[in-house]
């Protein structure tokens, strides 16, 4: 089992920053793909960015070139620094994990973002 736990989200302006952490505990040897989702009120969750144990990264059109998303394998948590926020970015931001081998994917509660204008 795999718990995680966000932290870091919070009320910015747009055009500001955000960094949010992902805090992962329990069988954490076992990690493999980590990745940031999001779910704005009304719409469906979608993915934000993904990161590989070996640290290839993958990144939705949207947050391209805006998001940086990293982990730190040695304090078992994973980050997502967000700048150029705009208002479009505000969503609850949740983490997820996957180990290998596969067992299904494990979610963190969620960090509310809010961007205003």
């Amino acid at each position: 089992q795999v718990q995680l736990v966000e932290s870091g989200g919070g009320l910015v302006q747009a055009g500001g920053s955000l960094r949010l952490s992902c805090a992962a505990s329990g069988s954490t040897f076992s990690i493999d793909t980590m990745g940031w989702y999001r779910q704005a009120p009304g719409k469906q969750r979608e993915w934000v960015a993904t990161i590989s144990s070996g640290g290839t990264t993958l990144y939705a059109d949207s947050v391209k070139g805006r998001f940086i998303i990293s982990r730190d394998n040695a304090k078992n948590t994973m980050y997502l620094q967000m700048n150029s926020l705009k208002p479009e970015d505000t969503a609850v931001y949740y983490c997820k994990s996957l180990r290998a081998p596969y067992d299904g994917a494990y979610w963190g509660q969620g960090t509310q973002v809010t961007v205003s204008s």
